[in-house]
């Protein structure tokens, strides 16, 4: 069965969900143990690595879906881990006050459930996505899906922020477990009667998960795709923790001045996300292994020009190179997330769980680590080189190297057909 519209939506519903929790653990209480509590920011870095760091799961998570042929189960098991883990870290935060190691224990697990939560809800819904989504749609679909997984977490942190003040513990606890149940709420009412009776994947022989594990990775298919997954994310990742840090050092840029620059190259992922959804799908432009290579294509000159900026440029043009830099990187992520629906349901049927999982995870993996590698190579050549601007401009060049190496890889490993409106496993 191909999911309609509709159901489409109502998936995105859920990846809504999905971020407006995660939003919270990142953003809200991150900055409340660093201001309010003054706590080392390491600290926090430490615990949403955590969460990233949990996430290598995926792979079990994808698995037990496969096993048990239902995805819904799962995606809401997930989201009531996700709620809890977001309840208890909340709770923690008054408790740092008065006991800190106590406090941080608490937290620990929290940001552990936290990321078991969206390992198994975000997998399993990949995989329902994967396998019920006509191959003309699956663009438009990333792009539907994460749009709306944006919304929630943009929403979620603008209403936020106005009901926290003035701001205390109790009110925030209120708050915090508010959006867990409507989370759980809605990810319930939106995905029930989506996964119908004909959508059920089979269930496979009984195996154990590293047997499902071994098999899956002796797909070259599989297997070259999470080396993709792995080294595109790393280069994508790699610029979240010092863009703004090059901003402020080498241009001047006030705090203020710095958070909005972050603000327009979201902007900037909307609109390459937009484009690809209505270019690939609504007018069936292109296929989804071109839109692929041209956002890692582009995002690699943006990061260059970026990187010259900080010798020649101005502010006006580093603003223009970074919305540059959100349109091709929202480009390359609709490309990869809809390439990935089409991979998962090449090889043998009921394993696409698995795949997705094992995807994930190298995302999951990918995204602590491209984070903790930029700002890393940052101290380092800040520590050999001259000048900040050349110190940060060697970074971003060799993120631009990885993106180009990942475009090759995209070469090798997505197919050139175009996308077929055939049937695909599942549907």
């Amino acid at each position: 069965m191909n999911l309609s519209w509709i159901s489409i939506a109502r998936l995105g519903l859920v990846q809504m969900a999905l971020g407006a929790i995660v939003v919270l653990m990142t953003s809200t209480l991150n900055r409340l143990m660093i201001v309010e509590l003054a706590l080392p920011a390491i600290l926090p870095g430490f615990l949403v690595a955590l969460h990233y760091g949990i996430q290598i799961t995926r792979p079990n998570w994808g698995f037990r879906s496969d096993k048990g042929g239902r995805r819904t189960p799962w995606v809401i098991t997930g989201m009531v881990i996700l709620g809890l883990g977001g309840l208890i870290a909340a709770a923690a935060i008054p408790l740092m006050e008065t006991q800190l190691t106590l406090g941080l224990i608490i937290s620990i697990l929290a940001y552990a459930l936290i990321g078991l939560g969206v390992g198994a809800s975000g997998t399993s819904l990949l995989a329902l996505l994967a396998t019920s989504t006509a191959p003309r749609r699956r663009a438009a679909a990333a792009t539907i899906t994460w749009l709306m997984m944006i919304a929630g977490i943009a929403i979620t942190a603008g209403v936020t922020g106005a009901l926290l003040e003035p701001y205390s513990h109790k009110l925030m606890l209120k708050i915090v477990a508010s959006v867990a149940v409507i989370a759980v709420v809605i990810t319930t009412l939106a995905i029930l009667g989506v996964e119908k009776q004909d959508t059920i994947i089979e269930e496979v022989e009984d195996m154990s998960f590293l047997e499902g594990i071994k098999e899956i990775w002796g797909e070259q298919k599989a297997r070259n795709f999470s080396i993709f997954v792995f080294l595109s994310m790393t280069a994508y990742f790699m610029q979240e923790l010092i863009l703004e840090p090059y901003a402020g050092l080498v241009f001047g840029l006030t705090p203020g001045e710095s958070t909005s620059l972050s603000g327009v190259q979201n902007g900037g992922v909307f609109l390459g996300m937009i484009s690809v959804g209505i270019l690939c799908t609504g007018l069936n432009l292109v296929n989804l292994r071109s839109w692929v290579i041209a956002g890692c294509i582009g995002s690699a000159l943006s990061l260059a020009l970026i990187a010259v900026l900080g010798l020649v440029g101005s502010q006006l043009q580093l603003t223009i190179s970074v919305v540059s830099l959100g349109f091709f990187n929202g480009m390359f992520a609709v490309g990869a997330i809809g390439s990935m629906m089409s991979l998962a349901g090449q090889g043998r049927n009921g394993r696409e769980g698995t795949r997705v999982g094992i995807w994930g995870a190298a995302q999951a993996i990918a995204a602590g680590f491209g984070g903790l590698l930029g700002a890393s190579l940052v101290d380092m050549m800040r520590l050999i080189l001259a000048s900040d601007a050349t110190a940060y401009g060697t970074v971003f060049l060799f993120e631009a190297a990885l993106f180009i190496a990942s475009s090759a890889l995209a070469i090798k490993v997505m197919s050139a057909r175009p996308m077929s409106v055939g049937l695909v496993p599942g549907e």
